[in-house]
């Protein structure tokens, strides 16, 4: 497998736009458009938040056919909490795109992004959507992945090639996210394609596996959206016999997909609201694999612990706190840590270690936290950010 240039379009047979319809008051990109030159099986996955978005409410009951042919997305809006007239809107988008097309707008899935509790523009998507239409390329992956961000400092694209059954096959990623980041999901938009051709339910199954150990092991600030959409279409152009049972075709396949997801995900936690550090927490000595995943979203989901992170103080003490609040299976006269390869702490006291060294670790831009529990053989990685003042800033906007 090699990463090769672009994103989504850099898969065969997928065109997009992305272009500024007048949503954010800036004049940025602010609205998608993928399509795929077949009708393609589809899969999703979507936000946890009991409170969902219209978008997501119209996609969830359409990923249900396991089919779809386009994509249609905006940011600078999230049409959530606006009642029966915003799923009257993000049906309007799917309907428009449709027109466009000339095909049912029940093969045509939508997201959005954006502030909560504002209705649709539905002028400006209108002409938006028109606009896109018009300005489909093979080429347009990037323009799309810039149109939906909202806080993100830069856009977020990935794209691989992979040997699968002696035919190159090819997977394309792209995804906002910058804020309302926690495990499960949160105010993130991924859009996948791939050439590869796969049964429905196999996909769904492996969108999931690598949704799981990637984007549900990300956070920023622990609060989950109500927008969350993961959707990947695949066309089957790369000529594979159709990947039907988990043998080693579907390995293949999750492998290069979860490659996508985790590079991705890194993307968001590397660009969290005001992030100045960029953190892998890894958690090992587990008894079992869902304390592993627990301890990793606690220690994560600290703020008293992301803010010595951005203050670079060695304050080690705030992982045993958020260790002991878990609710795992674990012994604190066994917990070891380390900031990269200085250790830290061996059996739950202190080893002594320089502050000056463990300082030069925490001014570094990226480093690993690893805990070892010393209770079993499971683990679990996370990917999070520290918490600094210009996310106040942004936030207070």
């Amino acid at each position: 497998m090699k990463e090769i240039e672009g994103g989504i379009t850099s898969v065969p047979g997928f065109r997009s736009a992305g272009v500024a319809c007048g949503i954010k008051t800036t004049g940025a990109k602010d609205l998608a458009v993928i399509v795929c030159d077949d009708v393609a099986v589809s899969a999703g996955t979507f936000t946890s938040n009991k409170v969902k978005s219209a978008p997501v409410l119209v996609s969830m009951e359409r990923i249900k056919s396991g089919k779809a042919k386009a994509i249609v997305a905006n940011s600078g809006n999230a049409n959530a909490c606006t009642g029966e007239q915003g799923i009257k809107d993000a049906k309007r988008m799917t309907e428009l795109v449709a027109s466009g097309l000339n095909i049912s707008p029940e093969l045509v899935l939508v997201a959005s992004t954006g502030k909560i509790g504002r209705k649709m523009p539905m002028d400006k998507i209108e002409n938006g959507i028109k606009l896109a239409l018009s300005g489909l390329s093979y080429t347009g992956g990037h323009d799309s992945a810039e149109a939906i961000m909202t806080t993100d400092t830069f856009s977020k694209e990935i794209a691989v090639e992979f040997d699968i059954q002696k035919k190159k096959a090819h997977i394309g990623g792209m995804v906002k996210g910058a804020g309302m980041i926690n495990p499960n999901m949160a105010t993130m938009l991924c859009f996948l394609t791939t050439d590869v051709c796969i049964e429905q339910s196999f996909l769904q199954k492996a969108l999931k596996s690598a949704v799981d150990v990637s984007f549900n092991m990300i956070s920023v600030d622990g609060d989950t959206s109500t927008n969350d959409t993961v959707l990947i279409l695949a066309n089957g152009k790369a000529g594979n016999s159709p990947i039907n049972r988990l043998d080693s075709s579907y390995e293949v396949f999750l492998r290069a997909l979860t490659y996508v997801t985790t590079s991705l995900a890194k993307m968001i936690a590397k660009d969290g609201e005001g992030a100045t550090k960029f953190i892998e927490l890894r958690v090992r000595g587990a008894k079992t694999e869902q304390d592993a995943r627990k301890a990793c979203h606690t220690i994560a989901r600290s703020p008293l612990l992301k803010c010595a992170l951005f203050g670079e103080d060695p304050n080690w003490g705030r992982i045993m706190s958020s260790l002991g609040i878990s609710d795992i299976d674990m012994d604190q006269n066994k917990v070891d840590i380390w900031f990269d390869d200085l250790k830290i702490a061996q059996n739950g006291i202190s080893t002594g270690f320089s502050e000056e060294s463990a300082k030069d670790i925490l001014k570094k831009k990226e480093y690993v936290i690893t805990i070892d529990l010393k209770m079993g053989n499971a683990k679990a990685t996370l990917w999070t950010c520290d918490l600094s003042y210009d996310y106040v800033k942004i936030n207070i906007v």
